[in-house]
């Protein structure tokens, strides 16, 4: 049972969630968009919304990997149940800012259409009967964006799985930092960098995968300080804008330059992997990164 009282019974309960033990519908809404039909973004091919799911939201003709939130990783990648953790975090709008709209409105309006509390969820379960703590982002909660709550999160999950000698994951999807939250949320580059070299220090494996997007702050930061980075197919992945870049450079830029193909080429990434073949690359990590119980805990 989950501390939020979420629980996984079914290894394949790809489409199951349970609540107090009891299946329930499908709660947490999905990036994908809702209906009958799916019209790719790769190839333009319609799909129905069910062909999609039963292929684990990729286009049954050119394979483009559609963005799915934490929950679907979650599903895809533990042993049929997991924990949840630290989903009492919020965040606040204590600055009392302002844009179009109120930072509060926006906060309350992604609460009700996302059903989560931010735009991260950390989760604690097994890969292949291999303990691992995941922290995914969920694009669809203000675009992903870094806040306050994004930073304490990662840097709790840290600590547990410093506590616990487990090893750790975060799964970026992100426009950037949260602009409604200032230095506030720019506060967490530093932050969630200097938590992961405490990691490392403990000798604990942290693993990052960088989905469709991640960029800005996040990949100024935590996205990319893995033990290992590694990217799903044709992820875009980069600091600023195509656009603002060449503004500033007053060059052309190569084509796709900022893809994970791209990425690979040139020495940013380690490997990128097909979301079927995740959850077995991730079983193999875990065996090849182990934490040997002979380590001392003691870190000078």
């Amino acid at each position: 049972m989950s501390e939020n009282g979420t629980e996984r019974n079914d290894n394949k309960g790809w489409f199951k969630r349970f609540k107090d033990g009891i299946q329930t519908a499908t709660k947490f809404k999905k990036d994908t968009p809702d209906g009958l039909w799916h019209k790719c973004k790769g190839c333009g091919e319609t799909v129905t919304i069910k062909e999609l799911k039963e292929n684990l939201y990729l286009c049954p003709k050119c394979d483009h990997h559609t963005r799915i939130g934490s929950h679907d990783y979650f599903d895809i990648l533990f042993d049929g149940k997991y924990s949840s953790h630290f989903d009492e975090i919020i965040s606040k709008d204590f600055l009392e800012f302002v844009d179009l709209k109120p930072y509060e409105q926006r906060l309350e309006k992604a609460k009700i259409n996302t059903q989560l509390n931010d735009a991260i969820t950390v989760a604690r379960g097994k890969i292949n009967k291999k303990e691992i703590i995941i922290a995914a982002m969920d694009f669809s909660f203000i675009g992903g964006s870094m806040g306050s709550v994004v930073g304490e999160k990662i840097s709790k999950a840290i600590d547990l799985a410093i506590e616990e000698r487990i090893p750790f994951m975060i799964i970026s999807k992100s426009g950037g930092a949260r602009m409604m939250e200032s230095a506030f949320s720019l506060m967490q580059m530093a932050k969630t960098s200097a938590k992961l070299a405490l990691l490392s220090r403990h000798k604990i494996p942290y693993f990052s995968f960088l989905t469709d997007p991640t960029t800005g702050g996040v990949t100024a930061s935590f996205a990319m300080l893995g033990d290992i980075n590694f990217s799903e197919p044709g992820a875009l992945i980069g600091f600023a804008g195509p656009r603002v870049i060449k503004e500033t450079i007053k060059r052309d830029l190569p084509e796709g330059f900022q893809s994970s193909e791209f990425l690979l080429e040139h020495g940013f990434l380690d490997f990128i992997v097909h979301r079927k073949e995740l959850k077995e690359k991730l079983s193999d990590l875990l065996f090849i990164f182990s934490v040997p119980d002979s380590i001392s805990q003691e870190v000078a």
